[in-house]
C-alpha cells in the first residue's frame, strides 16, 4: 500500500468512503491540491467543489462537497464534508431552483448574518453547477 493512500470521506449522515486510492484532489480554501503517499501534514478548509478520486491514472470517482475540513498525513487524507453527494446525483433543475432561492433570500436579507447564509447558499448552488460543467482532469 505504499503506491496509495488511504481516503475517508465522511458526511453528517455518513461515511461516504473508506479505502485505499491512488491519489485524491480536494478543492482546498485556497485552491485545488492533490494528495499522494508521503504528503506532509496540512490541515485546510474545503471550500465547495468537487473531489476527484484517482485509481489506475485516472479519475475514478468526482465527489460535490459543500465545503468542510481536511486532515492529511502521509498515509491517510481525511475530509469532514458539511454535504457529499456524487456530481452524478446532481439534479439541474434542482440546484437551479436552490440558487433561485438563494438570489432571493440574499435580495430579501434585512441582517449580516441573513445575508451570510444566503451568500453561502449561492456559492454551493454555483459550486454544483460548475461541477456538472467541468469535464474531469
Amino acid at each position: 500500500m505504499a503506491d496509495q493512500i488511504q481516503f475517508e470521506l465522511v458526511s453528517p449522515e455518513r461515511l461516504v468512503i473508506s479505502r485505499p486510492v491512488e491519489m485524491v484532489v480536494v478543492p482546498g480554501s485556497e485552491g485545488d491540491f492533490g494528495v499522494l503517499p508521503g504528503h506532509s501534514l496540512l490541515i485546510s478548509t474545503v471550500r465547495p467543489g468537487v473531489i476527484a478520486v484517482f485509481d489506475n491514472g485516472q479519475v475514478e470517482e468526482r465527489i460535490f462537497v459543500a465545503g468542510g475540513f481536511a486532515e492529511v498525513t502521509g498515509e491517510r487524507c481525511t475530509v469532514l464534508a458539511e454535504q457529499a453527494l456524487a456530481v452524478g446525483d446532481i439534479d439541474r433543475s434542482r440546484v437551479d431552483l436552490e440558487l433561485k432561492d438563494a438570489r432571493d433570500d440574499l435580495g430579501d436579507a434585512k441582517t449580516e448574518a441573513e445575508r451570510a447564509v444566503a451568500e453561502a447558499a449561492i456559492a454551493v448552488a454555483e459550486a454544483k453547477i460548475a461541477a456538472l460543467d467541468t469535464p474531469v482532469y
